[in-house]
């Protein structure tokens, strides 16, 4: 036992020496093992996991059934609130419910009314652990994507750690 202890310590050396001199890194690794754990962690790009291309949203005076209805577009109970094309809020289902236990009559309400404002966002362009990182920093669920400032689609934390993706 102890010969084969032995051979497997010359063979990490060998490997590490190896390595040190390539200068071979995490980001070589991931490169040849894009689908583990490192490689998803340092090359996958929100872009990568915005499977459901829905993209949820309502204008500022719209009334609350066409909330309900954007909300229940896509599985994430979230919508975009924009004004002239400008997004500025964002309602979950959750804000649906506090509505409901503060107004009895909600029919008039808008969804400027029950949004919440300065929704966060993330570029599709950044390192998906970047937004997982915003999430749980935030205590969100799901974060608002952007291509170039345009809003694109809505991606979801459960997503991310199904996928494996870890900070």
């Amino acid at each position: 036992m102890s010969s084969t202890t032995a051979q497997l310590v010359i063979g990490d050396l060998l490997t590490i020496g190896v390595m040190e001199k390539l200068k071979f890194g995490a980001e070589d690794f991931a490169k040849f093992h894009p689908g583990g754990a490192l490689g998803k962690n340092l090359l996958y790009l929100v872009d990568d996991f915005l499977v459901d291309k829905s993209s949820p949203k309502v204008d500022l005076m719209d009334n609350i059934s066409e909330v309900i209805l954007s909300i229940s577009s896509c599985k994430y109970g979230i919508t975009a609130v924009f004004e002239n094309e400008k997004l500025v809020g964002v309602i979950t289902d959750g804000d649906l419910r506090r509505m409901l236990l503060k107004h009895e009559d909600y029919r008039s309400l808008k969804a400027k009314d029950i949004m919440s404002e300065n929704p966060k966002t993330i570029e599709s362009s950044l390192k998906a652990k970047e937004a997982l990182a915003l999430m749980k920093k935030h205590n969100i669920g799901q974060v608002l994507v952007l291509e170039r400032g345009l809003y694109k689609g809505i991606l979801d934390v459960h997503t991310l750690i199904r996928e494996g993706i870890s900070i």
